[in-house]
Order: structure tokens, then C-alpha cells, then sequence
């Protein structure tokens, strides 16, 4: 099983992709991190960015919010908040969620008990409209 490297990526309303791939690259909490097939087992949890994987050498790219990343020798497991692959992603929705977080940050306190989470609708704004760049 170790010459094959399955990538389940999994959110909490379905399955966004479940199939073997050369490698993946995952947005993990301490860096971005790349997974080959036989790689060291690892659990890591994730952060708001691009993940990305090869398959039949082309790859793909999902923006994909927090969650939890499961590597074993032939399998990696992306449970995540959300996933939303580049060819999918709406732009101009994109925008307007990046242009409304700012306004609202700027009116807000960093002591504001809503500031982290608006901070993060404007990280995965920001990133969604990275990723949709590579569609």
C-alpha cells in the first residue's frame, strides 16, 4: 500500500474528493507541509489556506479552512471545516466576503470578543481569491 498515497478530503457536509494522488501539499498550523507516498505517520491540525494536490500530474487546488490533517504511509486524511476547490470558487462572492470583513474590522477593537473571528472570514476571503487565481 505504500506505493499508493490515497487523500480523503472530508468536510462536515460530504466527501469533497476521495482518490490516489502522487503527492499533497496541506496549509498545516506550524507551515505548510508536503506528503509523498510512504511519508511518517502524523497528526497536524490546519490552518486557513491553499491545499493542493498532483494527480496523473496535474495539479489541483482546494482553499480550505481549519481543521485536521491524518498522514499514513499510503493514506492522508483532510478533515476540514470547509473546501472549496478554484474551479469552483465564486469571485465576485469572494470579494464582497473580503470587502465586508475589512469594513467591519476596521470599525472593531482588537479586544472586540468577534474580532478573531472576523480576522478569519478575512484570511479565507483573502485565500479563496489566491486560489481561484490558479483555476
Amino acid at each position: 500500500m505504500a506505493d499508493e498515497l490515497l487523500l480523503e478530503l472530508v468536510t462536515p457536509e460530504k466527501l469533497a474528493f476521495s482518490d490516489k494522488v502522487e503527492e499533497v501539499t496541506v496549509p498545516g498550523s506550524e507551515g505548510e507541509f508536503g506528503v509523498l507516498r510512504g511519508h511518517a505517520s502524523l497528526l497536524s491540525s490546519i490552518q486557513i489556506g491553499e491545499l493542493s494536490f498532483t494527480k496523473d500530474n496535474k495539479k489541483t487546488y482546494y482553499a480550505v479552512n481549519t481543521g485536521y490533517a491524518e498522514v499514513l504511509s499510503g493514506k492522508v486524511t483532510i478533515l476540514v471545516e470547509s473546501a472549496e476547490r478554484a474551479d469552483f470558487i465564486d469571485r465576485d462572492r469572494a470579494r464582497k466576503d473580503k470587502e465586508e470583513a475589512e469594513a467591519r474590522l476596521n470599525k472593531m477593537a482588537k479586544e472586540d470578543p468577534e474580532y478573531d473571528q472576523v480576522k478569519a472570514a478575512l484570511t479565507m476571503a483573502e485565500t479563496r481569491l489566491k486560489v481561484a487565481e490558479k483555476a
